[in-house]
């Protein structure tokens, strides 16, 4: 099992075998290298730990518990948890500052505890197999025990191509279940009982808070706090820069108030559609940072592709992963196992387009039939080519659906998850009929939390972004998974739990100031912040899709084989005539706009799913068997 983990640990192994328990661990060392080998106990053997991740805040807890009697042997993080145990039971996950994943073995009372951080940044998985419990930070570590087979979970895969991630605790993997964000799994006496022990929450309307202007000194405050917790290495940290607002800030605070020095990374695309090389450099050079800049090819994207979803072990809808996998093998090949990133801002503070969306269709939905509302859509996406604003009546038609169900709880998302539902098209007859009747938003509506009606229109749109898009993609497919693939952890100040605590208790206007986004960021960073970064509007990430896999006019080799109607029937995942259409809409680049890319990575992804971890197949057995078709 723990040779699956290589890649996540490649620094050593531990194990520990005891009554009724057996823990392995995979190591990638980055705080006290000599002695924070795991597995780890307490003092006399009694309780034992594996953990993947950072707790960000072990100097201040190590200092509380020793105060309170306990003895450490080592310098690592690691040991604060068997000890914080000890101390407040269960609820010692409340006072962890950090990225984790977990499994706690308490050996007197044979009771296992599984914990996960509070937004979802590391991976685990668990199933039940013939009376035993099996857990893991990635399911391909299941797969060398299980006594079945894998398969795909036919409504997981429904809930990726309606809301790109699976929802909750569901998988694309029958039975396999992951640990969702903020939750302990405690094994005890045959009983399991799930428990959550955080949550993002928003505050009433009308809730007292300080000055624009105050706030924004605070946030100031608190993430340079942030980010010199999570700076906290034994090794050298990097960063990546992008040249948007949120990795900027990053950079800029860390050479503005800490004294580390900097190691920059960025990707460029040869398409000016998706490349920002110029305000990279721009940003490079009013900061100074030693840099490195990555140029990403469209062949690139398609060569490495393969792999790509061998560690996202799910399927995708774009290739963005891509090229930050790439990103990431050069930041590793250069000597450095940590990366700080701008992840999460967007969903802390209100960043994303959908959220000026909802804001433009709220405001529309009082005066339906007024034109200057509807016209308000024209100022969206000024970066893309192919905007979807660019034919007013299409735009009026698109964010007109459900323009006037103000009180669904989904509304900011449904004009987006109807498009990605168009996806279930391809699906095969047999699928069709199995979800027939089957809504893939029960689950999340299952999660809502009680008071969620209560909350500003702004913290539910935030809401169902982070239990969607960002845990469920963002922080895996794009953030642990192609990190982790090259041995690098990436650690996210704008998700340390205090500032999103401090950001979720202002108003909706201190984020979103019309249609300008991350306000009281950008007012945090006044000084720290070149005018025109401060100034510029988001740009999304983003990356050639489709037009990755053809060249000349003609599929790659392991697309055409994964693609072809034979081995489409054989899966019984997708329509084989439809994916045929696609392929050759693909091949003759006339798939400009979103549903078709997504389509087609989409399928792509969901069969090399089904190909290397459903299958079992290696890389090069795909690699030959694209030759034998080709």
């Amino acid at each position: 099992m723990i040779g699956q983990l290589k890649h996540r640990g490649p620094d050593g192994f531990g194990y520990h075998e005891g009554h009724g328990v057996a823990l392995s661990h995979a190591r990638l060392s980055v705080i006290d290298l000599a002695t924070g080998d795991q597995p780890l106990c307490n003092e006399d053997g009694s309780v034992w730990v594996v953990f993947n991740g950072e707790i960000f805040n072990y100097i201040e807890l190590r200092a509380e518990l020793e105060a309170l009697g306990h003895t450490f042997r080592t310098r690592s993080d690691t040991e604060t948890l068997v000890h914080a145990y000890e101390e407040y039971g269960d609820l010692f996950v409340q006072r962890l500052n950090g990225q984790f994943a977990f499994a706690l073995w308490d050996q007197l009372r044979n009771r296992l505890l599984l914990g996960r951080d509070r937004v979802g940044i590391r991976p685990l998985f668990y199933t039940r197999d013939q009376g035993r419990l099996l857990f893991a930070s990635e399911v391909k570590a299941l797969s060398p025990v299980l006594s079945r087979s894998l398969s795909l979970d036919h409504r997981g895969l429904a809930q990726i191509f309606t809301v790109w991630s699976t929802v909750g605790g569901r998988t694309v993997f029958e039975q396999i279940s992951s640990l969702p964000p903020g939750h302990i799994l405690a094994i005890e006496q045959g009983r399991e009982v799930l428990s959550r022990y955080w949550d993002w929450t928003y505050p009433e309307v009308g809730l007292c808070v300080p000055s624009f202007e105050e706030s924004a000194e605070q946030l100031r405050d608190l993430l340079i706090d942030a980010i010199r917790m999570q700076l906290r290495s034994d090794v050298p940290v990097a960063a990546y820069l992008s040249g948007g607002l949120d990795s900027s800030a990053i950079v800029s605070l860390i050479r503005s108030f800490t004294d580390t020095p900097m190691r920059t990374f960025s990707v460029t695309f040869d398409d000016p559609e998706f490349d920002e090389h110029a305000h990279q450099q721009a940003m490079v050079n009013y900061l100074g940072s030693e840099h490195t800049t990555v140029r990403c090819h469209r062949s690139d994207i398609g060569n490495i592709f393969a792999r790509l979803v061998l560690h996202t072990e799910s399927p995708i809808l774009r290739t963005g992963p891509a090229p930050l996998l790439i990103l990431s093998e050069r930041v590793r090949s250069s000597g450095y196992k940590v990366v700080l990133t701008g992840e999460g801002a967007d969903e802390v503070f209100g960043g994303y387009d959908i959220f000026k969306e909802a804001r433009i269709r709220r405001f529309w939905a009082r005066q339906p039939d007024s034109e200057g509302r509807a016209a308000l859509l024209g100022k969206l996406y000024p970066y893309l080519k192919h905007s979807p604003v660019g034919n007013r009546a299409y735009s009026q038609s698109f964010f007109g659906q459900g323009l006037q169900d103000i009180d669904n709880p989904f509304y900011a998302h449904t004009p987006r998850w109807a498009t990605t539902r168009r996806l279930w098209n391809f699906f095969s007859k047999d699928m069709r009929a199995a979800l027939n009747g089957w809504d893939p938003l029960a689950d999340l509506s299952a999660q809502l939390p009680a008071e969620f009606s209560s909350w500003h229109g702004l913290g539910r749109d935030q809401y169902v972004e982070v239990q969607t898009l960002m845990s469920g993609y963002l922080l895996s497919s794009q953030g642990d998974r192609v990190a982790m693939a090259s041995s690098v952890e990436g650690r996210f100040p704008f998700l340390d739990h205090r500032v999103i605590e401090f950001a979720n208790r202002l108003p909706a206007n201190y984020k979103l100031r019309g249609l300008r986004e991350k306000a009281v960021l950008r007012k945090a960073l006044v000084g720290l912040l070149p005018e025109a970064v401060l100034r510029r509007v988001k740009q999304p990430y983003r990356s050639p899709d489709s037009e990755s896999f053809f060249y000349q006019g003609r599929p790659l080799a392991f697309v055409d084989y994964l693609l072809s109607p034979q081995r489409i029937r054989e899966s019984g995942y997708f329509e084989a005539g439809a994916v045929e259409k696609l392929m050759r809409k693909c091949a003759e680049r006339k798939a400009i706009g979103f549903g078709d890319n997504m389509a087609f990575v989409g399928i792509l992804s969901t069969m090399l799913v089904d190909e290397l971890i459903v299958r079992g197949r290696s890389l090069g057995g795909i690699e030959s068997l694209a030759a034998m078709a080709a």
